[in-house]
């Protein structure tokens, strides 16, 4: 299945800011995640298509997912 994966901020940093890549059916945002050697401890923001979204959120074909990392500040 085809699914557009967007990062934000430090996950770009050496990566993409969007790719479209070929996944398997069950592929899930953890998947992704480790695909693409984040940490998953790092994830602050998780989305498909524009919804909150949890790490074991099963991917369909065609989504689009939004990571985005733990932001600090205050």
């Amino acid at each position: 299945m085809h699914v557009t994966v967007k990062l934000f901020a430090s996950f770009r940093a050496g990566r993409f800011d969007v790719e479209t890549a070929d996944y398997p059916d069950g592929t899930t945002v953890s998947d992704v995640a480790d695909r693409l050697k984040l940490p998953q401890n790092e994830l602050g923001i998780m989305m498909i298509n524009n919804r909150h979204v949890k790490l074991d959120r099963m991917l369909a074909d065609g989504d689009t997912v939004a990571l985005f990392p733990l932001l600090g500040g205050g």
